[in-house]
């Protein structure tokens, strides 16, 4: 009799053979629980899902309280994830991905609505852990914290918490309610918030306050600077400055027209916010192509929808009365360089969206941390720098710059912390296999589209900072979930159960799913090919 659950990382494939059924069984079926590419995609680490599982089972709340054991943020991701897990979902080969993110956002919406609160913590661990930053990565991490008995204190420079969730990011694309109603969560939670509070002294900062740990979170809200010549300076001005400002409530004065410097998704908000503020005229002037372009192509499509022209293979050579640009081209390595070619662009206001850096200077003077250009070296594994007790993470590491992968970091490096105080030392999980497209049996599975979210209009849009995007309704979320194949985890469709001739299949109970009686198994593999999602494998007999 087989018993307990293989390590599925080893198993042959004896899916294919020559005979289905012979005098003695050589093969036999087990249950397995694979990794489905879209949780393995998520920099947030979310059970994707699991969650969708559940909202399918008419369980938003539980739904809602497995997505924030990994991520507090759902209804600010549901809006500005770039949603990687989409990407990777295996329905994307049927008729569309999965639309995950909205169906988080309306997890996250729905929590507000409700009132839904995190439960605290069961115990007090007596450790005190500083987190120097109150954006994503840094309110994650606090968040994390907390939820395992630690007390928390958050410092950081700004009037209000979210970092660049609040002052990078327009309202048009996250409303600042949003951000509030989730963070607030995380203060309910005990995480003691101190603001206006920017750190100049850091093991100082951790003496005063007796804490045992340190986590560095800061953003990148230092504008990357290019050397232009200019007869007019304060025709210049910073992108991030410029998305502050209008976060804050202020109008800068920037003319009829606008041209933005940079390809990025800064430069996409930089300019569409500089449209909402009056401006007529908003061009991006990018040294590459669209191909080579660092914004994501739905944040380009959605600037270009509200009027925003782009110029390619341009580079801003000097700012005077006009703009003068030179044209480039592409080297046989795909590298733009100039061509001795110039225009002249009409511009009140150049916004530079060349790149951003985090402000780690008051870090250097803490011996033996270490830095490359404006980031803090950190071991990949467990975000902790050379100094012991010192953890940094989100825009102040080596990463891509997203409120996803910040969350992500905080999120890792809260485990670490924790492991870290307790003196406990861990080894590192094994993932299952990621289940493939080529691995489903797609006869299960209808041709049901995606759903798609309604929009504002382009004309109404660049009429004030109002949400552009708007949410699901609570049968288009669940129609949404539906959509979910259930990649490589049985979801109990009694398919095997009843293709089984030799009822050698035991159904366990709802939500206990099967097991096999290999009394009466003959091996022949017909509840493996008929499952639709593989979440049975074939592997050989002991």
């Amino acid at each position: 009799m087989f018993d307990g659950r293989p390590d599925i990382t080893q198993l042959p494939d004896l899916a294919e053979g020559a005979g289905r059924v012979g005098p003695v069984r050589t093969r036999m079926p087990i249950y397995v629980d694979l990794l489905p590419p879209c949780n393995n995609a998520c920099p947030a680490g979310e059970n994707i899902q699991e969650w969708l599982r559940l909202i399918k089972e008419n369980q938003a709340e539980a739904a809602w309280r497995q997505l924030v054991r990994d991520n507090p943020f759902p209804a600010i991701h549901g809006r500005v994830c770039y949603h990687p897990c989409e990407t990777a979902c295996n329905r994307v080969e049927l008729d569309g991905a999965v639309s995950i993110h909205s169906v988080e956002r309306y997890l996250g919406d729905l929590a507000i609505e409700n009132g839904w609160r995190f439960n605290p913590p069961r115990n007090n661990t007596g450790y005190r852990v500083l987190v120097i930053g109150a954006g994503p990565s840094g309110l994650s991490a606090a968040y994390h914290l907390a939820r395992v008995g630690h007390e928390v204190e958050i410092h950081d420079a700004g009037e209000l918490p979210g970092g660049m969730m609040r002052y990078g990011i327009p309202e048009y694309r996250l409303p600042r309610d949003v951000v509030d109603a989730e963070i607030k969560r995380i203060s309910d939670l005990g995480v003691k918030i101190v603001l206006n509070h920017p750190v100049h002294d850091l093991l100082e900062e951790q003496r005063a306050g007796r804490f045992d740990a340190v986590f560095i979170a800061i953003g990148a809200h230092l504008s990357k600077r290019v050397e232009i010549p200019s007869m007019d300076a304060g025709k210049m001005v910073d992108a991030v400055d410029f998305l502050r400002d209008v976060a804050s409530g202020e109008k800068p004065k920037i003319g009829r027209r606008v041209a933005v410097y940079g390809g990025g998704n800064t430069a996409m908000d930089a300019a569409r916010s500089a449209i909402r503020m009056g401006a007529e005229e908003a061009v991006i002037i990018y040294r590459r192509t669209q191909e080579q372009m660092p914004a994501h192509a739905e944040e380009l499509a959605d600037a270009e929808q509200e009027g925003v022209k782009v110029h390619w293979l341009r580079t801003i050579s000097e700012v005077s009365e006009e703009i003068e640009v030179e044209v480039m081209e592409l080297d046989e390595w795909g590298k733009p360089r100039g061509t001795g070619k110039f225009e002249k662009l009409p511009a009140d206001t150049v916004i530079m969206a060349v790149g951003q850096m985090a402000d780690t200077g008051f870090l250097r003077n803490i011996p033996g941390l270490r830095f490359t250009d404006d980031v803090v070296q950190v071991d990949p594994a467990s975000l902790m720098t050379d100094v012991p007790g010192i953890f940094a993470g989100g825009d102040a590491v080596p990463s891509e710059r997203t409120v996803t992968i910040g969350v992500g970091h905080g999120k890792k490096a809260a485990k670490k912390i924790d492991a870290w105080l307790n003196r406990r030392q861990e080894s590192p999980k094994i993932k299952h296999p990621i289940v493939g497209f080529d691995d489903l049996n797609l006869w299960y599975f209808g041709d049901h589209p995606r759903s798609i979210q309604s929009e504002l209009s382009a004309s109404e849009r660049v009429q004030d900072f109002d949400e552009v995007v708007k949410g699901l309704t609570s049968e288009e979320a669940e129609f949404e979930a539906r959509r979910c194949l259930s990649c490589g985890n049985c979801f109990e469709c009694d398919g095997c159960y009843g293709a089984c001739p030799e009822d050698a299949i035991i159904k366990l109970g709802k939500g206990h799913r099967y097991r096999f009686d290999y009394a009466k198994c003959t091996g022949c593999a017909t509840c493996y090919d008929q499952c639709p999602v593989h979440a049975i494998e074939m592997i050989a007999e002991k």
